[in-house]
């Protein structure tokens, strides 16, 4: 998953910051010499509080009433930029698949609700945890920012934690000696090479993908802490932690939970037939 080019978060808190600054620029500098100009206004014309206005006087009290033009457009957008940044930031974030690497779990082009107070609250761009809450368990499908590049968001499965001792040998998993065992649910064919199995992994059941080929990794790995091993479950076409390293704490997203759209183009209809929860 990728927000290509654009930090949107940060573009979002720069949007928010600045519409709320042309709030209080407004009450703190302009309202005051508008009030003052209006009532000298209404001085001028000799009106009363509570006298009938004609249209002309109406108009020019109005004119002079109005509020700039950046100040209308700031308290407009405000409320707006406010919702969506609490909304994004601290509860529920929208990605979209964009690659095979959680298969058969999540498709490409699958949209997917990410949990984003689940391992605790965190500041927007910073992501500083601020209220610790639950820690990312085994098992869990954890969105994340990519290490080599923060820039870029990644979605795999939770396999090591931290102090954990992971091995992965001739296409078996290891953790802490203890082999993870998995059942073939789906045999390889000619037509697809893949075989699919049933892992178990912590509280978590979930299928992978295997191929049908020579293992490309054969290594062990001790888990620092603060930091995450991470798989796709698309064991053999998954670029993770067995090729680039742990995850740490402060680059961790958010938890997936859900599937609640699956649209493959601009130029096709989305459908909601396989919208589901996230194991």
């Amino acid at each position: 998953m990728t927000d290509m080019d654009i930090d949107f978060p940060l573009v979002l808190v720069v949007l928010t910051f600045a519409c709320a600054l042309g709030w209080v620029f407004d009450f703190l500098v302009l309202r005051k010499p508008r009030s003052l100009q209006l009532a000298q206004a209404r001085t001028d014309m000799g009106l009363s509080q509570d006298q009938e206005l004609s249209n002309d006087q109406q108009h020019i009290l109005d004119k002079i009433a109005k509020e700039p033009y950046l100040v209308e457009l700031s308290k407009s957008f405000f409320p707006v930029f406010f919702v969506v940044l609490v909304v994004r930031s601290f509860l529920v974030e929208p990605f979209q698949i964009p690659s095979g690497s959680m298969l058969p779990t999540l498709k490409v082009d699958d949209f997917i609700l990410v949990n984003k107070f689940e391992y605790g609250v965190r500041l927007p761009v910073a992501g500083t945890k601020v209220i610790p809450y639950k820690d990312p368990a085994r098992g869990d499908v954890m969105v994340f920012k990519f290490p080599n590049n923060p820039k870029i968001n990644f979605i795999k499965r939770v396999v090591g934690l931290p102090g954990d001792r992971i091995r992965y040998q001739d296409k078996q998993l290891f953790i802490n000696n203890q082999l993870i065992e998995t059942q073939l649910a789906q045999a390889p064919s000619l037509q697809n090479r893949m075989g699919r199995y049933t892992e178990q992994l912590g509280a978590v059941s979930h299928s992978i993908y295997k191929a049908n080929s020579s293992a490309r990794v054969n290594k062990t790995w001790v888990v620092p802490e603060g930091h995450y091993f991470v798989m796709g479950d698309n064991r053999d076409n998954s670029n993770d932690s067995r090729f680039w390293g742990f995850v740490p704490d402060n680059l961790v997203v958010g938890k997936a939970f859900a599937v609640w759209m699956h649209w493959e183009s601009i130029f096709s209809l989305p459908t909601f037939g396989e919208n589901r929860w996230i194991e």
